[in-house]
């Protein structure tokens, strides 16, 4: 059974089987549709509870008044069709979907839309790779699942598939002010290649918006940050000389409490050396297939991590549990990351 979902007040385990319900020792579980799923509800912050053999304790809670809620989801790939497969590589195992199935993306996105839409989120972020290949029709597609549903709530950083071919569809960064928090929306992306960078000009532009600003900040790009190891250029990710100059901004301005970006498909947590969170959400598509919560306390943020539990959603996502292992990789573990990376407090500086 995996945990998946730690709150101050939920918890919530998926399994592959059926019948998870037994040795559960709460009254308050609420079914899904699914029963794939069990979800305690109703809890009290800091509390012990069983499910099956796991020991498992909710969040404690930020001081003072919840002030709002947003979500954020990255790596949605509409237009995609082949999942799991690198380049022209016939290794995988690569997942398609059967004759007669929907495209995985769109039942994907749409649990999400449909778990998000139930969350009274003030805002809905995408930290980019909308697309598979940045196509017009993969782009309305994203439109349709999504600014139908979020309306002005919805803000959207692009990811490397949305320019490879040079697209400009949304380029720039952008500052939302919510009640409680700000979010400074970076455009990591390099045109028509897979890392990312930040600009010096960007970089001056969150250092002054962050040294006016009224509020904490969380700062969220596509890219993950270069925190350590060997310094080259074609990192996967931030190169490391911007994911240093995003650091040095961190670091003098008390109000940026996280940077949370997508990119790598998995749950993963480091440290600035400020200790300010590098936070990485997983994808929407594929396995674990989640969206992230972002609870904005007076006293702090609650980063919980939601994986969709639509049973449309978890077929599909559990086909996807061992992607790459052909390679080696042990995707399950990967993507999913620990409790820790998921589900964790973000305290004011």
């Amino acid at each position: 059974m995996d945990i998946t979902t730690v709150a101050d007040d939920l918890i919530v385990a998926h399994r592959p089987g059926r019948n998870v319900e037994h040795g559960v020792d709460e009254d308050s579980i609420v079914g899904v549709d699914d029963d794939r799923v069990v979800r305690l509800t109703g809890l009290q912050p800091g509390s012990i509870h069983h499910i099956g053999n796991h020991e498992v304790q909710t969040l404690t809670r930020p001081d003072g008044q919840l002030l709002c809620r947003f979500g954020t989801v990255n790596d949605v790939h509409f237009g995609e069709f082949e999942c799991g497969k690198i380049d022209d590589d016939p290794r995988g195992p690569i997942q398609r979907v059967e004759p007669g199935e929907p495209p995985y993306p769109e039942t994907m996105n749409r649990a999400a839309v449909a778990e998000m839409l139930a969350a009274d989120l003030a805002a809905v972020v995408v930290k980019g790779d909308l697309s598979r290949d940045g196509t017009d029709d993969e782009f309305a597609a994203f439109e349709a699942c999504y600014r139908s549903a979020f309306g002005d709530r919805l803000h959207v950083v692009r990811g490397n598939h949305d320019a490879y071919r040079g697209q400009h569809a949304y380029t720039g960064d952008d500052w939302v002010d919510l009640p409680g928090v700000s979010i400074a929306m970076l455009d990591t992306v390099l045109s028509e290649r897979t890392p990312g960078s930040i600009t010096a000009s960007q970089l001056q532009w969150l250092d002054d918006r962050a040294a006016t600003a009224d509020r904490p900040v969380i700062v969220v790009g596509h890219h993950q940050q270069w925190i350590s190891g060997k310094r080259h250029n074609e990192y996967f990710g931030l190169d490391p000389d911007s994911s240093d100059g995003l650091a040095e901004v961190v670091a003098r301005r008390s109000r940026i409490l996280a940077y949370t970006a997508g990119h790598t498909h998995r749950h993963r947590v480091r440290r600035m050396p400020c200790g300010v969170p590098s936070i990485e959400v997983g994808c929407v598509k594929d396995f674990p297939g989640t969206w992230a919560e972002y609870r904005v306390y007076e006293g702090g943020i609650t980063q919980v991590v939601h994986r969709m539990s639509s049973p449309e959603a978890l077929d599909w996502s559990e086909r996807c549990r061992h992607l790459m292992s052909d390679f080696g990789v042990d995707y399950e573990a990967y993507a999913m990351g620990s409790l820790e990376d998921r589900c964790f407090n973000i305290p004011l500086r």
